[in-house]
């Protein structure tokens, strides 16, 4: 069962999965919409940031058990890895997913297995499940024909994290939720084939919210953790300090105050259960707003600074000022920029119309915006000689030699703990 498989979606998630399940000996065809992905990926090479991972695609793609397109090809298991961000009003938009069943529904067959693995709202499943459907009304499916169907369908959400994605993938439990026992079974065989952890089986519906609970739990956490760092500068208290001390109780573990959220879970899933929801998930919605407004905080501590170095000196206009913004990943160590707080902070620096230095130490170029306003992406060395307001917007190893190579009288911000 399962000697061929196909990846709908080959970004941070997919191709990761794409790789591990081909490294095990499977024929895995990767499906893109985006030309130059595919060409990277047949080229044996990868187009994002993840540790080991380059040398598995490499592997893999030269064995011939991995290959990259732009159209979707027959299998035995599709699974379907594409993004699911939210419209104007935190609605949820599907529109990727329905792209995908669009794509794959011509080369469906009897006994194939469709499995979601997006982070989706609830009755994300079920309703990939109408379009397809609708779109092969010759083909069963588990909401009308159930244990019989002749394609079945199932939701298991990735639950990983950046940096780690290669292990994790391997060693994480994984929540199997079909919509039927039949799919649950089809499914936990093919994720055996690569996952150590266990595969813990329930309904579409829970393993749905399973994912947004996981990652609401967490943007709960960090709100408590961002809105603890706000009230601490009010009062002139180490918030570090605060939570070091505060975590030495044997049931306490406060995390860490940062920029905000970012990243395309934890700062996306919440507003999945307050769509679904509106009115229970007042917690919910309450944390996702603190969040939210922790950049507008650091915005103000960054225009105050950039104030005091004007009136430390009177003949310096604001566009003569330089402020360092260190960081425009979401999250430590990685390259990804979704719905990164740091980045949408550095966007706005460069709005008080001063010079905006922008460090990440991994990526190439600017995002468009940022290039766009006049920001300049420069090396750590150079950002410290050149600015007058420096601000650690991201845990990056590279800067942990900040401390001693920060010249003295250069304002700092360091949102981050660093």
């Amino acid at each position: 069962m399962f000697d061929r498989i196909s990846m709908i979606g080959l970004g941070y998630i997919g191709l990761p999965t794409a790789a591990l399940f081909a490294a095990r000996g499977i024929d895995v065809i990767g499906v893109d919409v985006a030309p130059k992905v595919i060409e990277t990926i047949n080229a044996g090479k990868i187009h994002i940031v993840e540790p080991e991972l380059d040398g598995i695609v490499h592997k893999a793609v030269s064995d011939g058990k991995l290959r990259a397109t732009l159209q979707a090809e027959p299998a035995e298991a599709f699974m379907i890895a594409v993004p699911t961000p939210f419209k104007d009003g935190y609605e949820p938009d599907l529109s990727y997913i329905h792209s995908a069943a669009t794509m794959i529904a011509p080369v469906l067959k009897v006994g194939d297995l469709v499995v979601l693995e997006s982070t989706s709202p609830i009755g994300a499943t079920e309703q990939m499940a109408e379009w397809l459907a609708q779109a092969r009304p010759d083909l069963s499916f588990p909401q009308d024909a159930g244990e019989k169907a002749d394609v079945q369908v199932a939701h298991c959400p990735e639950r990983v994290l950046p940096g780690h994605v290669v292990r994790e993938l391997v060693e994480n439990d994984r929540i199997i939720g079909g919509m039927t026992a039949r799919a649950s079974e089809m499914a936990t065989a093919l994720y055996k084939k690569v996952v150590q952890g266990e595969c813990i089986v329930t309904d579409a519906k829970t393993a749905e919210m399973c994912k947004l609970t996981e990652n609401s739990s967490r943007d709960v956490q960090i709100a408590f953790a961002n809105e603890l760092s706000v009230i601490c500068d009010k009062f002139g208290i180490d918030v570090w300090e605060l939570i070091s001390l505060a975590n030495r109780h044997p049931r306490v573990n406060i995390l860490q105050p940062g920029a905000g959220v970012g990243g395309h879970c934890i700062a996306v899933d919440p507003w999945f259960i307050v769509a679904s929801a509106p009115e229970e998930a007042k917690l919910i919605r309450a944390a996702r707003d603190g969040n939210d407004n922790k950049p507008q905080w650091v915005l103000r501590k960054i225009r105050d600074a950039v104030l005091e170095v004007m009136a430390a000196h009177p003949s310096r206009s604001m566009s003569d000022i330089k402020v360092a913004c260190l960081g425009l990943a979401f999250k430590p160590d990685i390259d990804d920029l979704r719905e990164s707080p740091a980045l949408g902070i550095t966007s706005e620096v460069s709005k008080l119309g001063c010079q905006v230095l922008a460090v990440e130490p991994h990526i190439e170029a600017l995002p468009i915006r940022l290039d766009e306003a006049g920001a300049r992406l420069v090396e750590l060395e150079e950002a410290l000689v050149e600015a007058d307001v420096v601000c650690v917007l991201v845990k990056h190893s590279a800067f942990e030699c900040l401390r001693d190579k920060l010249p003295k009288a250069v304002e700092l911000i360091d949102v981050v703990g660093l």
